[in-house]
């Protein structure tokens, strides 16, 4: 697995999750998309970022990582780790 890509963790229930592979779509911007539900590795690893409780959607690009972002915080975030569409 890369460390160094874009990473989208949710499900495909909830709505901030799609709404967020929605956007990240929309301009372009490549990411490996994981479902914590489906995916026990997904699970753990974001376990791992809050103590044991499952947050989603989290996104992450090597150790960095982001809960629940809006869209302006997803486009600092992306042009903090130099990403573009």
């Amino acid at each position: 697995m890369d460390e160094k890509k874009l990473k989208l963790y949710g499900t495909n229930w909830c709505t901030k999750s799609a709404n967020l592979r929605n956007y990240l779509q929309s301009i372009w911007v490549e990411f490996e998309d994981y479902n914590v539900e489906t995916q026990p590795e997904a699970d753990e690893i974001v376990r791992a970022l809050y103590n044991g409780q499952l947050k989603f959607p989290t996104v992450t690009y090597g150790e960095d990582f982001l809960k629940n972002p809006t869209t302006k915080e997803m486009d600092v975030f992306l042009k903090k780790h130099g990403i573009e569409g």
